[in-house]
């Protein structure tokens, strides 16, 4: 699986633009059939910062995914929507294939 984390930090008077170009742009990638999971999350500790956590199958999965036009609209757009340069981790991670419990916390 690659697993990709990203930190978007977006300029406040952008928001609405951005608000509108991620939920298009999740649902989208979200339907890809190598896509295992794709997410944004609002930072509790910014809240014009945004983080994107996403999975895919394995490496050809991300290079089509890279090769869709929701992705080159999206890096079009972002370069009037982001307040500083977006901040990347990428794993190549082939043992994991998704989410699985976690050991240290249980609902009571």
């Amino acid at each position: 699986m690659i697993l990709i984390t990203v930190k978007f930090p977006i300029r406040p008077d952008r928001m609405t633009q951005w608000e509108a170009l991620s939920a298009d742009y999740a649902a989208a990638v979200s339907a890809e059939p190598g896509c295992v999971f794709f997410e944004f999350s609002r930072s509790v500790a910014d809240p014009n910062e945004f983080v994107c956590i996403e999975g895919f199958r394995d490496q050809a999965a991300g290079e089509e995914h890279m090769q869709q036009p929701h992705v080159t609209r999206f890096m079009a757009e972002m370069p009037d929507i982001v307040a500083t340069q977006p901040q990347i981790i990428y794993v190549d991670a082939p043992d994991v294939d998704g989410f699985g419990p976690m050991g240290e916390i249980q609902p009571r």
